[in-house]
């Protein structure tokens, strides 16, 4: 069986932090993973304002994420603004893409995208999505091939917006196989690679897993007839979690399961077309993208 392994790093503390960790434990155990950077403005804290919505409270509290994350990322620019990522952590994006990882776009400004993409129009989509792309380009010195929205938040616009860039592939969604999407009756050539499994924030605390069964939860949806694609977050395995992801990255190898960049995942044959619909899934907070099949 085959994983692929996505790296959503948000922070600039995942960066500096985070990104070595998992580049350590990926050395040891012979993984290459997909590492979808932010290089822009470290804005992350501005999201503790969402703690007057219900939902957004319970999360926290359910996942403890003021020890998950740490308080710095907590309050990264909620009163100041936020230091540039793609300055800041310059040499670790630079070293994860020198030791053979695919390296992709994430954000330019996480924080931004998630609380704002609802209305942002086009020319601003246009316009992030290229600071970006640039920024990751000049630090690699090889153009990001691939992309992946924060908090799977994409519209239809994005989805255009992303096909004026040479992206082998998008991530945005959640969902069950590959697929081109279809944006007003045309079927756009960039695949989709939806994620299939939970993340840790999503599944701990819910349904009676704890961090002591989590690994064997997860390892418990992995299927060799479906598309497996794990979503972790440099903030949380390579942080408070890295010994738990370590311990999973083990019992899955003991079990036959090999983790591969996304890339890995696309197919040589043609894949069908397939919708992306705003839903929720349980234990996330808001709406996200979802992968819905064509009408017949």
């Amino acid at each position: 069986m085959i994983v692929g392994l996505r790296v959503d790093v948000d922070t600039l503390n995942g960066t500096r932090q985070g990104v070595p960790t998992l580049c350590r434990v990926f050395r040891r155990h012979g993984i290459r993973a997909s590492l979808f950077f932010s290089v822009g403005p470290d804005n992350m804290g501005r999201h503790i304002w969402r703690l007057v919505r219900p939902a957004f409270l319970v999360k926290m509290m359910r996942t403890q994420a003021a020890s998950l994350y740490g308080w710095d990322i907590l309050l990264r620019g909620t009163f100041w603004p936020g230091p540039e990522i793609g300055v800041k952590a310059r040499q670790m994006i630079r070293s994860a893409s020198n030791e053979g990882h695919e390296i992709g776009l994430h954000a330019w400004d996480h924080h931004g995208w998630q609380a704002h993409i609802d209305a942002m129009d086009a020319g601003t989509i246009r316009d992030v999505l290229r600071r970006g792309y640039d920024r990751l380009g000049d630090i690699t010195g090889t153009p990001p091939a691939c992309s992946a929205v924060p908090a799977w938040k994409c519209t239809p616009t994005v989805l255009e917006e992303k096909s004026r860039l040479p992206f082998a592939y998008n991530s945005d969604c959640r969902g069950q196989h590959l697929f081109y999407p279809v944006v007003e009756g045309r079927t756009l050539t960039q695949p989709q690679v939806p994620v299939t499994l939970p993340t840790y924030d999503e599944a701990i605390g819910r349904n009676g897993v704890t961090a002591t069964n989590f690994n064997d939860h997860l390892l418990s949806l992995i299927r060799p007839d479906r598309l497996n694609v794990l979503t972790i977050h440099a903030e949380v395995e390579g942080g408070i979690c890295r010994d738990l992801f370590e311990r999973f990255v083990i019992a899955a190898r003991s079990r036959d399961i090999s983790f591969v960049p996304l890339s890995t995942l696309l197919p040589t044959e043609p894949i069908e077309p397939g919708f992306m619909q705003p839903g929720e899934i349980a234990g996330r907070e808001g709406w996200i993208s979802r992968q819905v099949e064509v009408p017949r």
